[in-house]
């Protein structure tokens, strides 16, 4: 099967040896994703505004990979502090309401970097390409 590699130009991906999401058949796998935190709209003590960011680029990836967030199966959710769950929880479902992927919700000493409070895998069983291209 055909691998696809989806990559953010980020120099971690060569430094690291890793991409934002692979598709292979209908199967699609995102890396952990965390916030762009711009002081602004995207601060460090914001959960629900990193979460919302997340699921915003994700979404984007998706497409990319010609799926939607209504493909995705599951989400693994990693924060820094439990109690920000509420939030969290909030910007979830404002893409996922419907939809119900299962969820994990875990607390974990640290992410990448201290103005991170969130950080989101995610798995997506997309249609098969050949049923996108005949507009099935």
């Amino acid at each position: 099967m055909k691998r696809e590699n989806i990559l953010t130009g980020s120099p971690w991906e060569d430094k690291m040896g890793y991409c934002r999401a692979v598709r292979i058949g209908n199967s699609i796998e995102v890396s952990g994703t965390v916030a762009l935190v711009d002081g602004k709209k995207v601060k460090a003590n914001d959960a629900y505004a990193q979460t919302l960011n997340i699921l915003e680029r994700v979404e984007k990836v998706l497409e990319d990979l010609d799926a939607s967030m209504k493909d995705v199966i599951r989400t693994r959710i990693f924060t820094t502090d439990i109690t920000t769950f509420e939030y969290v929880a909030k910007a979830h479902a404002q893409f996922f309401k419907d939809i119900k992927p299962v969820t994990g919700f875990y607390e974990i000493s640290k992410l990448v970097g201290p103005e991170y409070l969130v950080e989101i895998e995610f798995t997506a069983i997309a249609p098969e390409k050949s049923l996108i291209q005949d507009g099935l």
